[in-house]
Formats: C-alpha cells, structure tokens, sequence
C-alpha cells in the first residue's frame, strides 16, 4: 500500500507528465526578431536513420536518388575533397533533376570533367555548415560558393530557393557539414 504523502506525489506527476507530453509536439520553428518567415521543420515519430557519423560524399553515396550527382563528383575528382574535413554545406541535385539538363550540356560538361563539369558541381558547394534554419537570416542574400560565384537566397512562405533552384529536403546532418536536396542543377551563378 501506498502512504499518504506518495499517493498525493503520484497524483500530480502523472497529471504533470500527461500535460508535458500533450503540449509536446514535433514540429520547431525558427524566426529573427526581424519579423522574417519562420523555417519550419518536423520531424516524424520515428527519428531518421543518424548519419552523423558519415561524411557528405558516404551519404550520398547510400542514396540512390544522388547516383548521378555521385558519378559526376566522382569523375570532376571531387569526392576526396567532399569526404574531407570541412564543413562543407552542399545542395544535392537528385537524379531527377540531373534529367532536367539537356543531354547535349551534360554530355559537354561530362567531357570536361575537371574543368568545366567541376566548375558547375563546385556551385552547389559552400564552405561552412549552413542550416535550413539560417536560410531565414540569409534571406535576400548571397553565399559564396567554391566555385567562385555567389547563389542567391530567398525565402517566400515555407519555400527557399538556392540559385533559383527549390530546396526539398533540408538539414541531412554528416560529420563534415550537411546536406540539402534540391530540384534543379544550378549551371551558374548569380552574380
């Protein structure tokens, strides 16, 4: 049996923990004190697969979707490169959006694997760790890419375009920066 003291004690931990956990949800938003568009993210009840451990070029690799853009990093000799200590922020075009280039560009970017094709991966890479959450404080800017030009940044509601391309899956966390996919090939930059 229990005493007095304790009954009362479990009385008001389990009321407290059940309120905890109906006010708890999955979803964080981000916003400035410059009354910006919050960035939100959600997270599904089953956290997904911790890639922390792996570098940007062992992610990709994994990910069937990035098998173009591994073939092509791979060729431009990039991936020692990406699979090195950073941090490194890259926005991932996937297979599909790879198919969105005519063949006759690809094919002549392919041909110069360390020129001009290095030249257009390097534009989806920046140095440092730029998260989902920064796009909101990077918003009507531009960032510096490896391959010397800058890309644009721009927040409308929920949607953030990089390079006029749509990012579609933010924050892939690797040992040596992060990973967002993107819907569109970025061929130049900015300015």
């Amino acid at each position: 049996m229990l005493s007095g003291t304790r009954k009362i004690a479990i009385g008001l931990v389990v009321p407290l923990a059940l309120i905890a956990a109906a006010c708890s949800d999955d979803t964080t938003s981000t916003t400035d004190s410059a009354s910006k568009p919050a960035v939100t993210t959600t997270t599904t009840a089953k956290p997904a697969a911790d890639t922390s451990t792996k570098t940007i070029v062992e992610i990709a690799a994994a990910n069937p979707d990035f098998s173009t853009l591994v073939s092509l990093v791979t060729a431009a000799g990039l991936a020692d490169a990406l699979s090195g200590p950073g941090p490194f922020t890259v926005f991932a075009p996937t297979n599909e959006a790879f198919a969105k280039v005519p063949a006759a560009t690809l094919a002549e970017l392919s041909a110069d694997p360390t020129g001009k094709l290095a030249d257009v991966l390097k534009l989806h890479v920046v140095s440092g760790k730029f998260l989902a959450a920064d796009a909101v404080a990077a918003d009507g800017t531009s960032l510096d890419t490896l391959g010397g030009g800058k890309i644009s940044v721009k927040v409308s509601g929920s949607e953030v375009t990089v390079g006029g391309s749509k990012v579609i899956k933010t924050d892939i966390i690797a040992k040596n920066g992060v990973i967002h996919v993107i819907d569109t090939v970025i061929t130049a930059a900015d300015g």
